[in-house]
This record gives C-alpha cells, sequence and structure tokens, in this order.
C-alpha cells in the first residue's frame, strides 16, 4: 500500500507541475525543437525511473547494445502489463514516441506530455483512423524519430505466451524502411495487475533482439513479417520466464 500511495502523490505532484512544464516546454520549442524534444524526454525518463525505484522493480537488460544510436527505428514488443511502457521507455536512448489506444488522448496532462513525446493515438474500432495513424507513424519514423508499437492491439491478460500480432502494423518499418527491434519484456504483470490495487516490488526482464533490416526481405518474408516477429519475441518470452524459476 505504501509504494501505491507514494506512486500516486509523485504522479500528482508531476501533473501539478507540469501546468508550468508543458507550456515552458512549448516555449522551448519555439527556439529549438531538438532542445524540446530531449528535454521532454529525459523529464518524463526521469518520471519513470522514480515510478519503478518507488515500486521497487529492478529490471534486468538484455541486448541494449542491438539499439542503432544514429537511426529511428521501430520497437516491436509483448504486452503484459501497465509497466511494459514505464520499463521499456526509461531505456529508450534517442527520441521515441510510442504508439497508444485513443482514449488516452482524452487524459489532460497525460495526453499534452506525449504529443511532446511524439506519441501517437490509434483507434482500432475504426479501420480509416487506424490507416491514418500508421501514415502518420512513418512520417514520424521518416523524420528520425522513432516508435514502439505493442502488435498485439490490447493488453495479453493471460499468464503465458503472446496474442495473434496484427500485420498492418508492421507497413509503419516497411514504407518507412527503419529497422525493427524485437523487444520482450518478462514478468511486468507481477507488478500491477496480479495485485490489483497495490503495487509489488519485483524483477522483471527486457530483451532487445538483433535489429532486423526490412529492405533485405523478400516479397514472401515481408509478407509474413508479423508471424516472424511474434515467433521470435515467443522464443525469448519463454527463455526468459527461465529467469523467474
Amino acid at each position: 500500500m505504501i509504494r501505491l500511495l507514494l506512486v500516486l502523490i509523485l504522479v500528482i505532484v508531476y501533473l501539478i507541475l507540469s501546468i508550468i512544464l508543458i507550456p515552458l516546454m512549448y516555449l522551448i520549442g519555439l527556439f529549438s525543437k531538438k532542445a524540446r524534444d530531449y528535454s521532454s524526454l529525459r523529464l518524463i525518463q526521469g518520471l519513470f525511473k522514480t515510478i519503478l525505484f518507488l515500486s521497487g522493480v529492478k529490471t534486468k537488460v538484455i541486448g541494449k547494445e542491438n539499439i542503432p544510436k544514429d537511426e529511428a527505428v521501430l520497437f516491436v514488443g509483448n504486452h503484459h502489463g501497465f509497466f511494459d511502457v514505464i520499463v521499456a521507455y526509461s531505456l529508450m536512448p534517442n527520441l521515441t514516441g510510442f504508439i497508444a489506444k485513443k482514449e488516452m488522448c482524452k487524459v489532460y496532462g497525460i495526453s499534452n506530455w506525449m504529443d511532446l513525446l511524439h506519441c501517437l493515438f490509434i483507434d482500432r474500432s475504426s479501420p480509416r483512423a487506424g490507416l491514418k495513424t500508421i501514415l502518420d507513424g512513418i512520417e514520424v519514423l521518416k523524420s528520425g524519430i522513432s516508435l514502439v508499437i505493442f502488435p498485439e492491439g490490447t493488453r495479453n491478460k493471460s499468464d503465458e505466451g503472446i496474442l495473434p500480432f496484427h500485420a498492418g502494423s508492421f507497413k509503419l518499418a516497411t514504407k518507412s524502411k527503419v529497422k525493427i527491434i524485437p523487444m520482450t519484456q518478462t514478468h511486468t504483470s507481477e507488478v500491477f495487475e496480479k495485485h490489483l490495487p497495490w503495487l509489488k516490488a519485483t524483477h522483471t526482464s527486457i530483451e532487445f533482439g538483433k535489429p532486423i533490416d526490412v529492405t533485405t526481405l523478400t516479397p514472401n518474408e515481408e509478407k509474413i513479417l508479423h508471424e516472424t516477429c511474434q515467433n521470435l519475441i515467443l522464443e525469448t518470452y519463454n527463455k526468459n520466464l527461465e529467469l523467474y524459476k
């Protein structure tokens, strides 16, 4: 209960400070977009790292050297818990946005920060709106900003495995010609979802796989790219579950 209370206090304080910080970030952007983007990134990463500390979450990071330092990439990951986003985003070395469900854009403060971080909102119930989000994401990637997407489309509430990946998500990479970084997380649901409404100190893992260069794929390989990534992440997920036995 203490951990949850501390995190709630931290988030409330941050949202109050955002009344000043968000306009400040936009003001900085009038003079330097790069300074605004990196300031926003580091501020939110600082918040997330503090949340992880207060929650007692310790993460084993594997393969961070596989993330290119000088180019945008598409991070493709599995999604078991709310802390997937917090863990992953705290480790992003460069400008990176998330593709999130449209409901997030209705939350004042949070939606403003997500806008500053080049996050996009997707409406899974509308194919036209979903296509627009993919097209916007392609432009974000072409501009040199990485994106994270969970192609299962929703949080996997089961204890095992991975839900089928949506093939359309991978057009982000194939149309923008950026590399894909498979991103596998384990044990994140142990922090919150399995102990609602409390937070539990636990160990998680995140593994960044070797980059997949979509420009080298044959038409047939590109057609089954979503299955290839799903199988890679599932294999890594099952392997890393051994860390907790």
